[in-house]
């Protein structure tokens, strides 16, 4: 084989090719296989969407319920007595707010029908007296042409309604896994996951170990914080609506309370329509006012509940929450919104406790997953916004 000067082959073409061209192409390929993995992955879980929606949904609510399940436990109930009062004061919680807002809603939406007419009336006057002066031909020609419409797409309305009864029973049959799975997560989430470290080698599984518990600790402080920003955005629109007179207060105050799991998207669709039920009702000036109470709560919660309640524990970038929230909608609809955030936390915490050298001799069994503390490596420099404002001159010397 015949070598330059260098100790090189003259015939490696390698030595053509720049450094900088080489470097891309291996993360290029390497990018271009984790893509394919990820698509994988996406394919199998979009397939099985009607097992893994629920099972994340239970597991959501399983965070959300487990310390309930621990403080039973530390006043000596059995767990399974533990685990069988908390689901079934949860369901009999949830039935009962779901039976009283249906009940209020549909005892509302006659007067809110009424008045919708009445707004429409007052439409159809300005129209024909106001500015633009239509015809009372025009306005008859479009009623028909609405009917017509409606007629023609019978067929399609009757599917639809056939669709939405076979969704009903889907979701009933969701709402059984979530409950089924929520009640082993609930009494043996232990075991589950010593059973699923089973399957991670020897030599990782306590970095794993305290990986996977860190996470948990961050979903447990998300759905945690979450709820409580929940219940005080309802309590508060729902005090605004009732003071301005707004019908449908409390089944409006229910939608920002269920709205507000998907964070930012969900409040401002429960906002626009409760802006908008406030606007057929009581007219534009109504409508400015809970307006302007909705920004007010929204900011209170960016700046006050949520940095409060969260804090460190799971830190995550307003521009992170956005993508991620928008990636999930996109790939999974109203369920992906719902948990692209969740899972953007677990895995941000998961990560930094896998990088992190303070979590190398850490104990799994010194993570509590309760606590919302525990959800990130106790390590110096974690967060170095506060450095970075620093002037170079007030900087403290750390090698003196």
């Amino acid at each position: 084989m015949r070598r330059s000067g260098n100790g090189r082959d003259p015939d490696d073409v390698r030595v053509l090719i720049p450094r900088i061209l080489r470097v891309s192409g291996a993360i290029g390929w390497r990018l271009l296989v984790v893509a394919a993995a990820l698509y994988v992955i996406g394919q199998v879980v979009a397939y099985l969407a009607a097992i893994v929606v629920p099972v994340a949904i239970a597991l959501l609510l399983a965070a959300l319920l487990s310390p309930a399940v621990r403080m039973l436990q530390a006043r000596r109930v059995p767990r399974g007595v533990a685990t069988a009062l908390v689901v079934i004061t949860g369901l009999a919680a949830l039935g009962g707010v779901l039976t009283f807002v249906v009940i209020t809603f549909v005892r509302g939406v006659p007067a809110l029908g009424a008045q919708l007419t009445t707004s429409v009336d007052a439409v159809v006057n300005w129209l024909t007296s106001g500015p633009l002066k239509i015809s009372q031909a025009q306005l008859a020609g479009v009623q028909q042409e609405v009917l017509d419409t409606l007629s023609a797409n019978q067929a399609s309305i009757t599917a639809g309604a056939l669709t939405t009864a076979a969704t009903i029973g889907e979701v009933l049959t969701e709402i059984l896994l979530v409950v089924f799975t929520l009640i082993f997560f609930l009494h043996g989430g232990a075991g589950i996951w010593q059973f699923l470290l089973g399957a991670v080698p020897q030599d990782v599984r306590t970095r794993v170990d305290v990986a996977g518990r860190r996470g948990v600790a961050a979903l447990v402080s998300y759905v945690r914080a979450t709820a409580v920003v929940a219940v005080v955005d309802a309590i508060a629109i729902g005090i605004g609506l009732a003071i301005l007179g707004v019908p449908l207060a409390v089944p409006l105050a229910a939608l920002v309370f269920l709205g507000a799991f998907i964070p930012i998207i969900g409040a401002v669709v429960a906002g626009g329509v409760a802006v908008l039920v406030a606007l057929v009702a009581q007219g534009p000036v109504s409508a400015l006012i809970v307006l302007a109470i909705i920004i007010g709560i929204m900011q209170l919660e960016s700046h006050v509940l949520q940095p409060l309640l969260l804090g460190r524990a799971v830190k995550l970038h307003p521009l992170a929450v956005i993508l991620a929230i928008a990636t999930g909608l996109l790939v999974g609809g109203v369920a992906g919104a719902l948990l692209a955030v969740p899972l953007l936390a677990v895995l941000n915490s998961g990560i930094r406790s896998l990088r992190s050298e303070a979590d190398e001799h850490t104990d799994p069994r010194d993570v509590h997953t309760s606590e919302p503390e525990q959800s990130g490596p106790d390590e110096p420099g974690l967060d170095r916004q506060p450095e970075l404002d620093l002037d170079p001159a007030q900087e403290p010397d750390r090698h003196g």
